[in-house]
């Protein structure tokens, strides 16, 4: 056995996507790293003229994604749940939100809350203006780039992968938000070469992130006093202190790990932001805030469609500013979206888009008026103090510290958020990289966390030795053209997937029977009367589900199908009917035993003596396409078996509709 088939055994690692995708990253990273002048005049070229000729198509796109999530959302089919109908939500909500928050944006903000706002005030896009409509332009322009358009890219993308992965139980990866497109296809070339793609686009996406997070936390060491000057031997080893913590995070699970990171992160973030608020200028912060939010709403219409066709003095400020940031949003999509689908089990499609769209959203519009008004407004009491760092980028929010009273104790604050903002983002990173090159596997070997830390690590340090980082992000920003209009292709699939759904789901029972027909009545009121207990469930199963079933059995292979019965014992036990099919999805017909918690007034009314705990045990029904079932308890063999055919008659109806071929059609 070779060494290859020895490694696939031991690992989820799929040799399709894992092995192009290495070579080509391999390629990439030699070709940034020993020709970085070379590759990055190249790619310079390649990105200015996508630039110059798609900056429309890029502004166009990100606001069909906004129209598109609040038509879903404002409609019923914002109703449907990423999941079975009775699914509830993975994690609490405070706890999404604080993953989403991480994953997201999070080191940016540290990155950019001051920087972003102060650039924008040092280089006005209109000239003549006063220092009041400097500020007001500038955190417009601020609110833009990281407000609903940002979050807009990420939602469509994690909406897709969630919804296709947790509704049509497809792997959680990105071949499978093109599933009605691609259908069965999705399982063979063409699923490959999209995961190769987002595998690629990932692991360069957080290289660069690893390079300039580094970068950052070496200038607040810098202003701390703690290091002399930068040098490469001090930003490896932050990189390599960030992998390994990320490592230990990544093994422990998402559940865990990112989870509880996330939860500090914000706690912390929060913090700060409450310290400049309060050491700030308090009433203008809270001031701006109100004029800020409403300004930028009251111009969202305007700004989203804007290109600038008019003014061609101001193309090169669109293109530096407007169109990279979608373009570098773009180019995270494929990892942000698809950690978000990961945490999004359970939620509502309406949920999902008031979530991932606007609580975001508003926290970075309170979060970038909190430092880039502080900034602006400190940088005026100053004489410029602020202005003369604005060609050191990394070290302006340090800067910004020293101007405030304890400004040392808010930069060692800053520089640890900074820090775990970026083993959070390793930390996602390295699991969504682990599910693509998986295929959507849930669970994988922890070598493979620790390989894909390693490659990260060695390619940003590589990268920072030879200069090539930016190569390397320019690069990132040529591919988001292409997945772009991808993504668009993305919204169309959703679409159609969720009109299927919601005719599939909709679809009313026939009218040829009745479950009961009045027959053993007296036995019906006496079960009614009765609480029942987890050995009544078992003789159901035993003593009315299988004789049914095994009856239906035999009735089904006399018609030349094949049918079997599966039945499960222990504390949960559960019986399955199911009839094979070679094209479609098996016809299945479950009933397992489950508890729900009684009220307490019904368990202390004497009126009902035959009550005495808080749980009460039913053998329910359920289905492999997830609809949400049943008490059974009250049917007879003879009621049980009509309700199975009522079952298979609605399946077989649906099965010989065409238009239901997404959720009929077996793909595995």
């Amino acid at each position: 056995m070779t060494f290859f088939k020895q490694l696939q055994q031991r690992s989820t690692l799929k040799a399709p996507i894992f092995f192009p995708s290495l070579f080509f990253i391999i390629f990439v990273t030699l070709y940034c790293s020993f020709f970085p002048q070379h590759a990055q005049v190249t790619l310079n070229v390649v990105k200015q003229q996508i630039f110059s000729h798609f900056s429309w198509f890029y502004v166009l796109a990100v606001s069909i994604f906004i129209v598109f999530l609040v038509l879903l959302c404002n409609s019923r089919l914002g109703d449907i749940r990423l999941g079975s109908d009775n699914e509830e939500p993975e994690y609490p909500f405070l706890s999404w939100i604080a993953m989403l928050f991480a994953a997201g944006m999070g080191i940016g903000l540290m990155y950019f809350g001051v920087a972003e706002p102060m650039l924008h005030y040092i280089n006005p896009l209109h000239q003549g203006m006063t220092a009041a409509e400097k500020t007001k332009e500038a955190m417009l322009m601020t609110f833009y780039h990281w407000g609903i358009h940002a979050w807009a890219i990420y939602a469509v993308i994690g909406l897709a992968l969630a919804y296709f992965g947790f509704r049509y139980k497809l792997p959680l990866t990105i071949r499978s938000g093109f599933y009605p497109l691609l259908k069965q296809r999705i399982s063979g070339f063409w699923g490959h070469v999209i995961d190769v793609c987002a595998l690629c686009s990932t692991i360069f996406g957080i290289t660069t992130t690893l390079g300039y997070g580094a970068m950052q936390l070496d200038a607040g060491l810098n202003s701390l006093g703690w290091i002399d000057s930068r040098s490469f031997s001090t930003l490896s080893l932050l990189i390599i202190l960030v992998m390994c913590f990320a490592t230990i995070s990544a093994i422990t699970g998402v559940a865990k790990g990112v989870r509880r990171l996330s939860e500090i992160n914000l706690f912390f973030a929060l913090m700060l932001m409450l310290f400049v608020i309060v050491l700030g200028p308090t009433l203008l912060l809270l001031t701006s805030f109100t004029e800020n939010l409403g300004y930028y709403l009251s111009n969202l219409v305007s700004l989203s469609f804007r290109t600038f066709a008019y003014e061609p003095e101001n193309q090169g400020w669109f293109s530096g500013w407007t169109v990279l940031y979608w373009a570098w949003w773009v180019s995270w999509a494929p990892f942000v979206g698809l950690f978000i689908a990961k945490i999004s089990k359970g939620r509502t499609i309406r949920e999902f888009i008031l979530g991932v769209l606007f609580i975001p959203s508003l926290f970075n519009a309170l979060w970038m008026t909190t430092f880039g008004n502080s900034a602006i407004w400190l940088d005026g009491e100053t004489a410029g103090n602020l202005t003369a760092l604005a060609g050191n980028t990394e070290a302006l929010l340090f800067g910004f510290f020293d101007l405030l009273p304890w400004g040392k104790v808010a930069s060692v604050i800053a520089i640890l958020i900074i820090a775990l903002f970026f083993i959070t983002s390793a930390d996602s990173g390295i699991y969504v990289i682990n599910s693509i090159a998986s295929q959507g596997e849930e669970k994988s070997v922890k070598w493979q966390s620790v390989f894909w830390a390693v490659l990260l690590a060695v390619l940003a340090i590589a990268l920072l030795r030879s200069d090539g980082l930016s190569a390397l992000q320019t690069m990132t920003l040529v591919i988001a053209l292409p997945f772009t209009m991808i993504m668009l292709l993305l919204c169309f699939g959703l679409w159609k997937g969720l009109m299927v759904d919601n005719q599939y789901f909709s679809k009313t029972f026939s009218q040829g029977s009745s479950n009961w027909t009045g027959k053993h009545w007296k036995l019906r009121l006496e079960k009614i009367l009765s609480q029942s207990k987890r050995a009544d469930v078992r003789n159901f199963i035993d003593e009315i589900a299988l004789p049914a079933f095994q009856e239906l059995v035999l009735e089904f292979e006399k018609h030349g199908l094949t049918a079997q019965v599966d039945q499960i014992t222990g504390k949960k036990p559960k019986i399955e009917f199911v009839v094979m099919k070679e094209n479609l999805r098996n016809f299945l017909y479950g009933i397992e035993c489950q508890f729900r918690e009684l009220s307490t007034f019904v368990v202390e009314d004497e009126a009902m003596p035959n009550i005495d705990s808080k749980r009460s045990y039913e053998p329910i029904t359920y289905f492999i396409d997830g609809r949400e079932g049943y008490d059974v308890q009250y049917m007879t063999k003879d009621e049980l078996i009509a309700d199975v055919l009522k079952q298979y008659e609605r399946y077989m109806n649906l099965a010989m509709d065409k238009t239901n071929a997404l959720m009929t059609y077996d793909v595995a």
